[in-house]
């Protein structure tokens, strides 16, 4: 266990918790943990999904750590280390099974771009979303010029960016940056509700949806269903479709092995 990120297992989730008081500011040691943490859980059997969130109810992450900042101006080799927070971020995007961001609080910057890397979103109803860069010279650089025009289109992107300003809950899920709002409190039980409903099911079938989402985004629509003939030939060779359908049949609740 780290020491700015706490990681639990409930019920075959996962629970990863940010907890880098006052804000949980996305330092170059939550970045470094978070990866580890992550590694664990893609390798722990237990696992089917998880669960990613902050501590307290200020923020789920405001942004990157500025502090660290003056640091890379002008360094020669600054640009090794931008790489490898979207090595991270990109390990996160790819984690191979279902992942749901809980937003505690604010998702700023760094945070929000965290946000993104995750299948689902739920968030309280007092948190803002933004990436705010641009306020001091700078743009989203940990992945969000891509992943928020992909999840909100170009035009609501650009304007996020180009302003800097924040966006309610209310008015993130009308855009459809996530999934749900609740009330404060209660975003981590929502997604513990909605893990429920997706731990029950096969970690084999389960990470084949995603891999067939993820890779059918990034080409055309032929070769989109290409890869998911590829990804359904596979899953027909597994375990748990046996267990799967022969439990229909015999009319019961099936009991997946994830294998």
């Amino acid at each position: 266990m780290g020491l700015l990120v706490k990681v639990e297992v409930e019920n075959r989730l996962g629970i990863v918790t940010i907890q880098n008081p006052p804000l949980n500011v996305m330092s170059k040691q939550v970045i470094e943990e978070l990866d580890q943490a992550f590694k664990e859980l893609e390798t722990n059997e237990e696992v089917v999904a998880v669960l990613l969130t902050g501590q307290g109810q200020k923020a789920f992450v405001a942004g990157a750590d500025i502090k660290e900042f003056p640091q890379l101006m002008g360094h020669p080799h600054a640009r090794a280390s931008f790489e490898e927070t979207h090595a991270v971020l990109n390990r996160i995007d790819d984690f191979p099974k279902p992942t749901i961001v809980a937003l505690n609080g604010m998702a700023f910057g760094g945070g929000l771009e965290l946000a993104l890397t995750c299948d689902m979103r739920i968030a309280e109803e007092h948190a803002l979303l933004c990436v705010p860069e641009v306020k001091l010279g700078l743009f989203p650089g940990a992945g969000g010029t891509q992943r928020l025009p992909r999840v909100v289109g170009e035009e609501k992107a650009k304007e996020m960016m180009y302003t800097g300003e924040p966006i309610t809950a209310k008015e993130a899920l009308r855009v459809g940056l996530v999934n749900y709002v609740v009330g404060s409190g209660e975003a981590v039980d929502k997604a513990k509700v909605l893990a429920s409903k997706i731990t029950r099911h096969s970690l084999q079938s389960l990470s084949r949806i995603k891999k067939a989402v993820d890779d059918g985004l990034g080409v055309p629509l032929k070769e989109g269903l290409q890869r998911e003939v590829e990804l359904f030939e596979e899953v027909f060779q597994t375990d748990d479709i046996k267990e799967g359908v022969s439990a229909f049949i015999e009319k019961r609740q099936p009991v997946f092995s994830h294998k």
